[in-house]
């Protein structure tokens, strides 16, 4: 399980605004391997504690955060996006161009949940679990909070397997080791 961020792991936003350029290095070599690409419309974004560290760091600088109470609701709210033991927390991202065609693929794409999949090396299917609150009565949200619970297996492969958006992307080396990283940070 990644470990979850602390209160004692963020840096005040002025200090964070000082070195902000200085850490970016970190967080974009975190990113690099935690990005995997399903097809024209969608990103995946996993998520690790250097990841969401950043993200609350990002969110005390653009509200000037100074507030206990306000700070940990940013950490309780991007923590809950690291899972839980055994799980891959991610962000998807539904990225369409076409801004009259959106309201018609994300109705179309309504049904996405039960249809995306990390898969082992073995061919075992780990479903993804969505934030059903960003899931409408008729139509999918474009940014979605989702889980992989995969226990120990690092997955080789994610797989959506709806019509529209089916792919099948193999996951680099690399994406292995940072997720394998993740789901045993010791």
């Amino acid at each position: 399980m990644t470990h979850l961020v602390r209160r004692s792991d963020l840096l005040d936003y002025a200090t964070f605004t000082d070195h902000r350029e200085a850490l970016w290095p970190t967080v974009a070599a975190a990113k690099r391997h935690r990005r995997v690409t399903l097809g024209p419309y969608l990103t995946l974004l996993f998520e690790n504690a250097t990841t969401v560290r950043w993200q609350v760091q990002e969110m005390m600088r653009v509200e000037r955060l100074v507030r206990e109470a306000d700070i940990h609701h940013e950490l309780e709210t991007y923590n809950a996006l690291l899972g839980g033991p055994g799980e891959l927390g991610a962000v998807l991202l539904v990225e369409i161009a076409e801004e009259a065609r959106r309201p018609e693929l994300l109705r179309a794409w309504r049904p996405l949940p039960g249809h995306l999949f990390a898969v082992s090396g073995d061919g075992r299917r780990a479903a993804a679990t969505f934030d059903m609150a960003q899931v409408g009565d008729d139509r999918l949200s474009s940014v979605q909070y989702i889980r992989f619970p995969v226990g120990a297996d690092v997955p080789a492969r994610i797989v959506i397997d709806l019509e529209g958006l089916a792919c099948d992307v193999a996951l680099t080396l690399e994406t292995r080791h940072a997720l394998g990283e993740d789901l045993d940070p010791g």
